[in-house]
């Protein structure tokens, strides 16, 4: 289907399957459901240094697919970066010249594609900078309890985006289950707990995150079973 990623058999489910806690949890939830790991150049587009985004969004809508996000229940296909970028476009949020470009985007174009594409509207929370992301602990709980899925996380001085898997709690503070898009290679030769030792899915304390950077995070809001989960440990 014209628009459509390529989904080549190097694209790996799950990769936070068997990720230990930090240490033994006083409180944790993980998304349920299913999802497919987008990275750096996973179809053949070399995007080192500007498709963080748009790998971290395709993370996102491979899990709405496999909820069966859409109108009437019939998701589309996870879209392509060009489509990505020519839907933006369409909409009015971009130039023309936007199309084809190495122009990166964050959570409010992420938002928008998922509407776009989905159907699925999308909760913006913003973390001003220097707050950190403590303040958003109670809200990433709430969405992972409730039968959420992947979240998408950027930001300025930290500008690398991010997938968040899941939040849980610890004697040394809250960590966040972060799955990092970065990765250029085929995953599957590395595997999943290959992924996991390079630390591509690892646990974050949350100290460890920016201080000078402000936050956003694109929950989109769209729910399934939480007993439905992948995220046993």
């Amino acid at each position: 289907m014209e628009g459509a990623s390529a989904v080549p058999g190097s694209l790996l489910p799950d990769v936070h399957r068997g990720l230990p806690f930090p240490a033994p949890p006083t409180q944790a939830a993980l998304l349920s459901g299913s999802y497919l790991y987008y990275h750096y150049g996973c179809d053949g587009v070399d995007d080192r240094g500007w498709g963080c985004g748009y790998r971290t969004l395709q993370t996102l809508c491979s899990w709405l697919v496999g909820a069966g996000a859409g109108p009437g229940g019939s998701p589309g296909p996870v879209p392509s970066l060009p489509a990505l970028q020519r839907a933006l476009v369409e909409m009015g949020d971009k130039p023309p010249a936007f199309a084809g470009s190495r122009d990166w985007i964050g959570t409010v174009e992420a938002a928008l594609c998922v509407d776009h594409f989905f159907g699925v509207p999308c909760k913006i929370v913003h973390s001003p900078r220097g707050s950190g992301l403590a303040g958003q602990v109670g809200a990433l709980y709430a969405h992972f309890q409730g039968g959420g899925g992947p979240v998408m996380l950027g930001g300025d001085a930290d500008s690398s985006s991010k997938g968040l898997l899941g939040v849980c709690s610890v004697p040394a503070g809250p960590h966040l289950l972060v799955l990092d898009p970065h990765y250029y290679q085929g995953a599957r030769g590395l595997g999943r707990e290959g992924m996991q030792a390079a630390g591509w899915v690892r646990w974050q304390g949350l100290a460890s995150f920016d201080p000078a950077s402000f936050y956003n995070l694109c929950l989109p809001q769209f729910r399934r079973d939480a007993g439905d989960s992948a995220g046993e440990n």
